[in-house]
């Protein structure tokens, strides 16, 4: 057992995250038993989604899981399972032209700083020195 004080808290924090990471994967492995059980669209989703949100919890890195997804997605293709593409937001139709807004007030202008002139140059000691 820990004895150091820090070390007491570490200890506490890893068990904490190691409860999330165990649920975390218990949820994936169930999805995938679901889905491997009876393959449809939805349940693929469903596990895909699941291995997202593990990679961006960081307990799986992201090659991994699309190595997984692709895995599961040629899974579904043999077992004939339609997959939709992914929808893209159709744009909306355009209604009756609006009237123009005038145009938007202009703030002041700024005053600019007047240029303060250079400093005259001094002459270098060694320069003087040539």
């Amino acid at each position: 057992m820990p004895i150091i004080k820090s070390a007491k808290k570490a200890a506490r924090q890893a068990e904490k995250r190691r409860d999330n990471n165990q649920q975390i994967k218990k949820t994936i492995r169930g999805a995938l038993k679901e889905f491997h059980a009876k393959p449809t669209a939805e349940k693929l989703a469903i596990v895909q989604s699941e291995y997202d949100k593990a990679v961006k919890k960081g307990l799986m890195k992201k090659n991994t899981a699309n190595r997984r997804k692709a895995k599961l997605a040629a899974f579904a293709k043999a077992s004939n399972v339609k997959v939709a593409a992914a929808k893209k937001a159709a744009p909306k139709a355009k209604s009756a032209p609006k009237a123009e807004k005038p145009a938007a007030k202009k703030a002041p202008a700024k005053k600019t700083a007047v240029a303060k002139k250079p400093a005259a140059k001094k002459t270098t000691a060694k320069k003087a020195e040539k």
